[in-house]
C-alpha cells in the first residue's frame, strides 16, 4: 500500500520560520520581469504548496500549481537528499569557506572551479559574485524563473526547520547542527546560477584571478620573456606548460542521436549520458517537475538550480556535451611604465579598475582575522597571473594579461533553458536555441515526438575571434601559448582593433552570430564525445567555421574513436537501430586502446622469450584476458596501469603510423616496435604495470571491480568501465593514482553519471534511465545507493513520467510540503 504522508505549516510558525527575509528593491524591468506588482499577486496565495511524490531509487516528482510553489518543492526535496554538500556549495559562492574550515583548507569534493585553497576560492567568487552580478542576472530572468528561485531558497530552508525540528533524527550527521549550515535567500540561488554559467571560463581560472596583484615597486622582471626584447626567452618559458590550461580529464561526455529512417521502429532515438562528478556541489539532481497545464518536464539539474538542464518533456529530448569551442580569451597588456595598474589602449593609458575585497578567515586557535586583496578588473575582464603555468606569465612592471570570459555577459542561459522546459517540438526547441544562442559551454542534441530528424549545435556564446583577427593579433607569447594550449585566443591588448568583434547580429556583443556557430539537422546520425564539431557525422564531417569554434582535421581522441566505431555498428543492425540494442551497446566496457594495441603488445614484448622471463606473467594475464573491463574482467586493472605509462612516450616515436587527417577514425595506429628503444619501452611500461598492482596487494589477474568501486552503506559496490585517456566508452574513473586501496570512486571519482536513452512511442515519451552516484550522498538515506546499485547490475529502469506511471510505482510515496510565501529573500549579509 502506499504510503500517504501530509506536512502542514500552521501560518504562524511559518512566519516564524521565515522570519528575516527581506525582500529586495524592485529591479526595473522591460516586459517579464517581476516587480511589485508580481510580487504583490504571489502574497495573495497565502503559503508556497507543492506534492513531492517519490518512486524507485527515490526520484522525485514534484507537482504544484505555481512557479514559486513548484519551486518551494524542489528545494525541500533537493536539501532533504543533499543538504550538506549544498550548503558547502553556498558557503562557497558565498566567498566564506574561510571562516569556516579556514584560509589554507580546500574544498572537499572537486567541482567545475577545482578545489583551490579556500581563501582563493572565497576571493574569487567575492569578484565575480558582486551585487551588481547578482542584480544583473535578477533582472534578466522572467518572472515565472524570479518566483521559482525565491521558492527554491525557502523549500530549502522549510526542510532546514524540520531537519532541526528533529523531524529525521538521523539525517545528515555530517553537518547537522554545524554553523555553516544555515539559512538561505534568494540571493545564493542566483551566485550558485553565476558559478555554473561560469564553469567553462573564469571558474577554471579560481587562483590566477585571485592571486593577480601589481608587481612591488623596483622588482625586476621575472625570467621567461615578460621583456618584449626576449621573444625567444617567451618560447623558454612555455615550454613549462606541460598541460590544457583550465582543462578537466575525463569531464565531458557521450551523446548520439540516430534519425527515425535508420531505426527499426521508425522513431528517433536519443542517447545522453554526461560524465560527471559523482560528489560534490556540480553532481547532478534527477527529478519531474509539474505545473498542470503548464509544464512537465523530467531529467537532471546542478544542484542548487531550480530547473531540468538535460532531460525529456511530452515532445522533445536534449542533452549535452561539454563542447571543445573557446569560452574565453588572454589580453596581452602593455603596461604605462610608471604605473603597473595602468595600461595602454591605442597609446592612451587607462587605468585598471581596483576592486577592494575583504574575507573573514578563521585561525588556527578558533579566533579569526580580516584578510584583504585588491584585485584589478580591466575593459577585457579581470587581471590574471599564470606564472605558475609559465613564468614568463606573471604581472610585470611592462605586462600583464587579462582574462576575457564570454559568459560573464550571457544572463540568458537560465531563460534559454526555462524555455527549453516548456518546448513544444524540435523545430520550437532549435527556435529557442538560436534565439537566446545562451548555452554557456556544451553542445546540444535532441529529438522530437513526430519528428524524424536529430539535432545537433554548438550554438552559445563564443569570443567573435575570426581567424584574420587571431592571425593579425596573437602576440609573440600567444603564438608560443597556443602550441600548448591551441584554440585560445591570445590577442595584443594594446590595440583596440585587436578586441574581440562587435556583431550586430549577435545575441551579445563580443560574441559570434548564430551563422558562425556549428549545427546541423540530419536523418541519420549525430555524435559527439567531447572533441569537436568536426566529426560530429564520421561520414559527412563539418568544417568552415571560426577556429576559436573548434578544431578540424586533428587527432581524435579514442574514446571518440570508438564512439563512431560504435555508431556505426548499430546502424548496421539488420532492420535498423533499436532501443535494446544501443542500451547493451553503451553499456559496453571494451576500450578503445585494447582493440587497437593490445595484440601488437602481445607480438612484440609477448614473445617465446619470455617463456620464463620477468614478462611471463603479465603476458598471460594479457592473453586470457576477454578485453572487457566488466566488473569481473580480469586483465584490466593490469592493461590500464600499462597503458598510463606508455602514453607518457612522445606520440611520434611511440606509434608507428602517423594521424593523417583523411582517415581519422583509424590514425594514429601500430607500436612501432622497429625501433629499438620504443620496444624496450613497451617492456619498462608493462613491467612496472605489473610492480605497481603487486606493491599495492593486488594480483595482476585481479578483477575490476576489486580496485574499481564505490563505498554504499557501509557496502562495497564493484563497478565496472574506466577512464577516458585508456578510450573507454563506459567511464568510471577514479581520478586518483593506484594505491592500496585502488581506485575508489569516493574522493574525486567522475564518469558516467546521468545516462537516459528516450524514444516517443504511440503512448508519447518512453524514457529509460540512470543516475549512477544516486539521488543523495547523505549515508543514512536510503536513496544514497539504491541508484547506484542498478547501475552497478547495468539495469535501466523506465521513467515513470505519466500520472497514472507515478501512482502504479509499487514504492511510491507522498509528501505534501508548504510554507509561507516570501518573495525575493536575499543572502545572508557577507
Amino acid at each position: 500500500m502506499n504510503q500517504i504522508v501530509k506536512l502542514a505549516i500552521s501560518g504562524a510558525l511559518a512566519s516564524a520560520v521565515l522570519a528575516g527575509c527581506a525582500v529586495p528593491p524592485e529591479t526595473p524591468g522591460g516586459s517579464g520581469q517581476t516587480g511589485q506588482g508580481d510580487q504583490a499577486t504571489q502574497r495573495a496565495a497565502s503559503a508556497w504548496s507543492a506534492e513531492i511524490r517519490r518512486t524507485q531509487d527515490g526520484i522525485p516528482h514534484i507537482r504544484a500549481a505555481d512557479w514559486g510553489s513548484l519551486g518551494f518543492g524542489f528545494g525541500y526535496a533537493q536539501a532533504q537528499d543533499n543538504l550538506c554538500t549544498l550548503a558547502d556549495g553556498f558557503i562557497t559562492y558565498r566567498g566564506e569557506r574561510s571562516a569556516y574550515f579556514g584560509p589554507d583548507a580546500r574544498p572537499p569534493s572537486a567541482a567545475t572551479f577545482g578545489q583551490p585553497r579556500n581563501i582563493d576560492a572565497d576571493f574569487f567568487f567575492r569578484l565575480v559574485g558582486d551585487p551588481a552580478a547578482i542584480e544583473r542576472y535578477r533582472a534578466a530572468q522572467p518572472a515565472e524563473v524570479r518566483s521559482l528561485i525565491d521558492g527554491f531558497a525557502s523549500g530549502y530552508n522549510r526542510y532546514l526547520d524540520d531537519l532541526n525540528a528533529g523531524k529525521a533524527p538521523n539525517a545528515h550527521a555530517a553537518c547537522r547542527g554545524q554553523p555553516w549550515v544555515g539559512k538561505i535567500g534568494a540571493d545564493d540561488i542566483y551566485l550558485r546560477l553565476i558559478a555554473a554559467n561560469l564553469a567553462g571560463g573564469s571558474a577554471r581560472f579560481v587562483t590566477p584571478i585571485a592571486t593577480a596583484h601589481p608587481p612591488k615597486p623596483g622588482a625586476a622582471a621575472p625570467r621567461g620573456g615578460d621583456s618584449p626584447a626576449a621573444p625567444e626567452a617567451s618560447q623558454t618559458a612555455l615550454d613549462a606548460l606541460r598541460y590544457p590550461i583550465g582543462e578537466h580529464p575525463g569531464i565531458g561526455s557521450n551523446a548520439l542521436a540516430f534519425g527515425a529512417p535508420i531505426t527499426r521502429d521508425k522513431r528517433s532515438i536519443l542517447f545522453g549520458n554526461p560524465h560527471w562528478f559523482w560528489r560534490g556541489p556540480d553532481r547532478f539532481y534527477q527529478a519531474q517537475l509539474t505545473i498542470p497545464g503548464q509544464l512537465n518536464v523530467a531529467g537532471v539539474s546542478f544542484l542548487g538550480m531550480p530547473l531540468i538542464v538535460l532531460g525529456f518533456n511530452e515532445n522533445i529530448a536534449w542533452t549535452h556535451t561539454v563542447s571543445s569551442a573557446r569560452r574565453f580569451g588572454i589580453f596581452q597588456l602593455t603596461l604605462d611604465p610608471a604605473d603597473p595598474t595602468r595600461y595602454l589602449v591605442d597609446g592612451q593609458g587607462e587605468a585598471m579598475t581596483p576592486v577592494a575585497l575583504t574575507v573573514r578567515s578563521r585561525r588556527a586557535d578558533g579566533s579569526y582575522e580580516s584578510v584583504s586583496r585588491t584585485l584589478y578588473r580591466t575593459r577585457f575582464g579581470p587581471v590574471v597571473d599564470l606564472s605558475a603555468m609559465a613564468q614568463g606569465l606573471g604581472w610585470s612592471a611592462q605586462r600583464a594579461y587579462a582574462l576575457a570570459d564570454v559568459n560573464v555577459d550571457n544572463t540568458r542561459a537560465f531563460q534559454n533553458i526555462f524555455a527549453w522546459n516548456q518546448a513544444h517540438s524540435l523545430v520550437d526547441f532549435m527556435a529557442i536555441q538560436k534565439r537566446y544562442a545562451a548555452t554557456p559551454w556544451a553542445n546540444t542534441f535532441a529529438i522530437g515526438r513526430g519528428d524524424e530528424r536529430v539535432w545537433f549545435a554548438d550554438i552559445g556564446p563564443i569570443p567573435n575571434v575570426p581567424d584574420a583577427l587571431a592571425e593579425s593579433c596573437t602576440t609573440p607569447p600567444g603564438r608560443a601559448f597556443a602550441g600548448r594550449v591551441p584554440g585560445v585566443p591570445f590577442l595584443d591588448g594594446s590595440k583596440s582593433a585587436c578586441a574581440w568583434r562587435v556583431d550586430p547580429a549577435s545575441a551579445q556583443p563580443g560574441a559570434l552570430p548564430v551563422e558562425q556557430l556549428p549545427n546541423i539537422v540530419r536523418g541519420d546520425y549525430v555524435g559527439n564525445f567531447n572533441d569537436s564539431y568536426w566529426l560530429t557525422n564520421a561520414n559527412a564531417p563539418l568544417s568552415g567555421y571560426p577556429r576559436i569554434t573548434g578544431a578540424t582535421r586533428v587527432e581524435q581522441s579514442l574514446r571518440t574513436r570508438y564512439g563512431h566505431l560504435l555508431a556505426a555498428r548499430l546502424q548496421r543492425e539488420r532492420g535498423g537501430v533499436t532501443r535494446e540494442a544501443l542500451e547493451s551497446t553503451v553499456l559496453e566496457t571494451h576500450s578503445m586502446s585494447e582493440r587497437l594495441f593490445r595484440q601488437p603488445l602481445l607480438d612484440a614484448v609477448c614473445t617465446v622469450n619470455e617463456a620464463v622471463g620477468p614478462l611471463h606473467e603479465p603476458c598471460e594475464v594479457l592473453r586470457r584476458w576477454n578485453g572487457t573491463a566488466d566488473i569481473d574482467a580480469r586483465g584490466a586493472n593490469l592493461w590500464d596501469e600499462f597503458w598510463l605509462r606508455v602514453t607518457r612516450i612522445a606520440p611520434e616515436r611511440l606509434y608507428e603510423s602517423g594521424f593523417d587527417p583523411s582517415k581519422p577514425l583509424s590514425t594514429p595506429g601500430g607500436f612501432n616496435v622497429g625501433n629499438p628503444s620504443v620496444l624496450q619501452d613497451l617492456r619498462q611500461a608493462l613491467g612496472g604495470a605489473a610492480l605497481a598492482l603487486t606493491l599495492n596487494g593486488f594480483a595482476l589477474d585481479s578483477r575490476r571491480g576489486d580496485i574499481l568501486y564505490t563505498e554504499r552503506r557501509g557496502a562495497r559496490v564493484p563497478l565496472y568501465g574506466g577512464c577516458d585517456e585508456a578510450g573507454y566508452f563506459t567511464i568510471v574513473c577514479a581520478r586518483r593514482p593506484l594505491d592500496a586501496k585502488g581506485y575508489p570512486m569516493d574522493a574525486s571519482g567522475q564518469g558516467d553519471s546521468y545516462v537516459q536513452v528516450v524514444t516517443f512511442g504511440a503512448n508519447g515519451v518512453e524514457a529509460d534511465t540512470m543516475l549512477s552516484h544516486s539521488e543523495s550522498d547523505d549515508p543514512a538515506s536510503p536513496h544514497s545507493g539504491d541508484a547506484t546499485r542498478a547501475f552497478a547490475a547495468k539495469r535501466w529502469s523506465r521513467f515513470p513520467f505519466t500520472e497514472q506511471a507515478i501512482d502504479a510505482d509499487p514504492v511510491v510515496t507522498r509528501v505534501v510540503v508548504s510554507g509561507a510565501r516570501e518573495g525575493g529573500s536575499t543572502a545572508p549579509a557577507r
